[in-house]
């Protein structure tokens, strides 16, 4: 038979063994690097990377914002987990890569950014407006599933100015 003071001290081993437990994993290692951007696409309009920016960089890109709880084990394996998957599936620090046609659709079926993500990241949360101004910038940047071309494909270097890019296409000022 329990006795109150025995299932106290196991209790008191339990929440012991827990803590040290919690302690110990901060330890082990995550991936938080960011990479060097290498291109990016030749967004329609800054407003259509601005939205990227809000609500799709921090996992499908090489800008990734580390937020403090992507420091604390266990919760720091799911978030790093999630952006190596969403660098590895969509990069847009490393274009072309990834399935930019599927970027309208997905985030038109509600699909991204993953609604885990926007309940901590309410800048990432788009009016109806805003989404559709969005998905419309999307499908200019890189076409649709469908099969349309869009205007704007580029893997120019992010770095690279508007200025420069024109100067490689023989469109000088002089």
């Amino acid at each position: 038979m329990f006795t109150k003071k025995g299932i106290f001290k196991g209790l008191a081993w339990a929440l012991v063994v827990g803590v040290v437990a919690l302690v110990a994993i901060q330890f082990i290692p995550v991936d938080r690097s960011n990479p060097p951007v290498v291109a990016e696409p030749n967004w329609d309009s800054p407003t259509t990377r601005a939205y990227a920016e809000r609500a799709c960089f921090d996992c499908h890109s090489n800008e990734t914002k580390w937020p403090w709880y992507s420091y604390v084990a266990p919760i720091s394996w799911s978030v790093a987990d999630h952006v190596h998957e969403g660098r590895a599936k969509f990069n847009l620090s490393e274009w072309p890569s990834g399935e930019g046609d599927e970027a309208a659709e997905t985030v038109q079926r509600g699909e991204m950014p993953l609604w885990e993500y926007t309940l901590i990241h309410s800048e990432a949360r788009l009016s109806q407006p805003e989404l559709k101004e969005f998905v419309a910038g999307l499908q200019k940047t890189f076409g649709s599933e469908e099969g349309e071309e869009a205007e704007n494909r580029s893997d120019r270097p992010h770095a690279e100015s508007d200025d420069e890019a024109g100067d490689e296409a023989g469109e000088s000022d002089e």
